[in-house]
C-alpha cells in the first residue's frame, strides 16, 4: 500500500496526499460535548446523532447508520476518560487502548457495557469480531 493516496480518493487531482493526512481528514471527533456515546466495541466517542448519522466508521458491519434503534443497542453513556488519538499507528496511548489499527477520533479510555446477546451471535455468524478490547479494558 503507498504512503500517498491516489487523487481520486483524497478528491484533489492536482495534489498527493500523504495517507495519514488523508485519514486525520476523515477522524471523528464529537460535534457536541453532551449526549457523547461510546462504540461498545472500538470505543470511538461521537454524539448519538453522530453515529446516527455516520454510523462507526471502525465498525461498519455494526449497521448502526440510519438505525437510531442499532445505535442504542452498540453504544453506550458509560464510558471513562477519552483521549485523542491523531496517527493510531505511530501513538503508544492508541496500542495502550487497543485501536491502533482504526482511524484517528476521539476514544474512551474505558467502556463499561456489553454487546446483546443477539448481536454478539449475528456477528459471530458473520466471523465478525464483536470485541476489539478484552473485559473490563
Amino acid at each position: 500500500m503507498s504512503a500517498y493516496m491516489d487523487e481520486e480518493d483524497v478528491g484533489d487531482e492536482e495534489e498527493r496526499v500523504p495517507q495519514q493526512v488523508a485519514e486525520l481528514a476523515r477522524a471523528s471527533a464529537p460535534t457536541n460535548m453532551k449526549g457523547i456515546r461510546a462504540c461498545k466495541r472500538c470505543g470511538i466517542l461521537k454524539t448519538l446523532d453522530q453515529f446516527i448519522d455516520d454510523g462507526c466508521e471502525n465498525c461498519p458491519f455494526l449497521d448502526m447508520a440510519d438505525n437510531p434503534d442499532r445505535c442504542n443497542l452498540c453504544t453506550t453513556a458509560f464510558f471513562e476518560g477519552q483521549v485523542a488519538v491523531m496517527d493510531p499507528r505511530e501513538s503508544w496511548t492508541a496500542k495502550w487502548l487497543r485501536v491502533d489499527a482504526y482511524l484517528p477520533g476521539v476514544y474512551a479510555i474505558s467502556v463499561t457495557g456489553t454487546m446483546d446477546k443477539e448481536i454478539e451471535e449475528e456477528l459471530e455468524s458473520r466471523g465478525c469480531r464483536y470485541r476489539c478490547r478484552p473485559a473490563g479494558s
